[in-house]
């Protein structure tokens, strides 16, 4: 069973860095592909970053790239993202996501793909 718990959020300025985790406390973790989404106020959740678990292959919604870096420890059981250079418009509510059976690179953007979600932390990027 997968059970995704995120911690990291917080409020910041424009400019800052903060480090989101996700724990899986289930026993599968190195066999699931693991994803970042966020969900802005009055807006649909979006892709922000993942990771497949066959072959560490690492995607980013191009909003971010080169400002959050996406990574996993196995041995841990957690996904990190990192967030540099934040934006006001980084705001939202981040939520892990995991799924086993993502392959082609198409599928990791779609949150309908992924079967299991955390409760979500928020960031909040002040201007």
């Amino acid at each position: 069973q997968v059970q995704l718990v995120e911690s990291g959020g917080g409020l910041v300025q424009a400019g800052d860095s903060l480090r989101l985790s996700c724990t899986d406390s289930g026993r599968t973790f190195s066999q699931n592909s693991m994803g970042w989404f966020r969900q802005a106020p009055g807006k649909d959740r979006e892709f922000v970053a993942a990771i497949s678990w066959r072959d560490g292959e690492i995607f980013y919604a191009g909003s971010v790239k080169g400002r959050f870096t996406i990574s996993r420890d196995n041995a841990k059981n957690t996904v990190y993202l990192q967030m540099t250079g934040l934006k006001p418009e980084d705001t939202g509510i981040y939520y892990c996501a995991a799924d086993e059976r993502l392959y082609y690179s198409v599928s990791y953007y779609y949150a309908g793909n992924y079967a299991y979600w955390g409760q979500g932390t928020q960031v909040t990027v002040s201007s």
